[in-house]
């Protein structure tokens, strides 16, 4: 297996999607587990893109955990940073959809959300190796709900600092994820101080920094050398090397937006890999980048399931050709 090029550290779990969309919980009939997890599935969609990619993180030693191992293995995404929890369980969350495709998290089950694996991935037992070849690091922030989870997010970023590896952030808030939400808000701007690129949905911006311009966020944060603010079916704004621009979404056939976002930023980052972070000083180049990112996200949301609705580089290039 190749070098990845890029590491995602965080979740891989089971999304169990509701079969019938515009219901409620509790009136739903029936159910269907997709693979998912933001990291896990930017690392997917990489992939498929051709970027070498490889993930970083912790499932139970069950059944659940042995099909998500595999899955990433048959993917061909480099599995070295997995670690398998023995008594505590790979996490499954339920998802409800609106009848346009929209969803939204409807819980763990009967289970608390710091009884999963994934709360114990450890600091000490990351793969140095994976990071001295990496040129970026991909996190969520999930996994800084939970104390073990986070220090091996820390232990990431020294890491990622001594290689010389670029971070990209996407926030991802998912209140439910944290047993204490009043702590989450904090910490994650603590992270952001750390990082490279951020991708952020626009009421996360609303609440982490009280604007959606991706502008001004870039230049209160000078550390960050690129903001991605995403708006869904409204489209994207961006900064990027100080280049500023708007995009519409492209206009698809919505199924399921799980995972649009994390195709959006696998997107976004195998066209740096191609193209070099130099290149987006080139005002033309950073509105491609982009527009390559929605294009992927766009095509994840036409299909159930984040993983398995993620486009080829091929499949993109179609879609692109196709929309001029």
């Amino acid at each position: 297996m190749s070098h990845p090029r890029v590491l995602c550290l965080g979740e891989i779990l089971f999304d169990v999607l509701a079969d019938q969309p515009g219901r409620a919980l509790e009136e739903v009939e029936s159910w269907t587990p997709y693979p998912g997890g933001a990291p896990a599935n930017v690392a997917c969609a990489l992939v498929k893109l051709g970027t070498p990619a490889g993930f970083i993180g912790c499932v139970g030693q069950d059944e659940p955990g042995d099909t998500l191992v595999k899955l990433l293995e048959d993917v061909g995404v480099n599995s070295a940073g997995v670690q398998r929890h023995e008594t505590a369980p790979t996490r499954q969350v339920y998802v409800v959809r609106s009848q346009a495709g929209e969803r939204e998290f409807a819980g763990f089950g009967e289970l608390e959300t710091t009884e999963f694996a994934d709360t114990y991935l450890q600091a000490k037992q990351l793969p140095v190796q994976l990071f001295e070849t990496a040129e970026f690091l991909v996190l969520g922030t999930l996994e800084l709900a939970y104390p073990d989870s986070r220090q091996a997010i820390y232990q990431a970023l020294k890491l990622a600092n001594q290689y010389d590896i670029k971070i990209l952030v996407d926030v991802n808030w998912r209140e439910m994820f944290w047993p204490d939400p009043s702590q989450a808000q904090p910490i994650i701007q603590e992270l952001i101080k750390q990082i490279d690129f951020l991708k952020i949905a626009e009421e996360e911006a609303e609440w982490l920094f009280n604007t959606t311009d991706a502008g001004a966020i870039k230049y209160r944060l000078d550390s960050l050398e690129g903001v991605l603010v995403t708006a869904g079916a409204q489209g994207s704004a961006y900064c990027l090397g100080g280049n500023e621009g708007k995009l519409p979404a492209f206009s698809v056939d919505v199924v399921d937006t799980t995972g649009a976002g994390d195709g959006f930023v696998a997107g976004f980052v195998d066209q740096l890999c191609r193209h070099g972070i130099h290149s987006l000083e080139d005002p033309e180049i950073a509105k491609k980048v982009v527009t390559y990112a929605s294009a992927v996200g766009g095509l994840t949301a036409t299909k159930p399931g984040a993983i398995a609705a993620q486009p080829t580089a091929d499949e993109v290039d179609a879609f692109l050709e196709s929309s001029r």
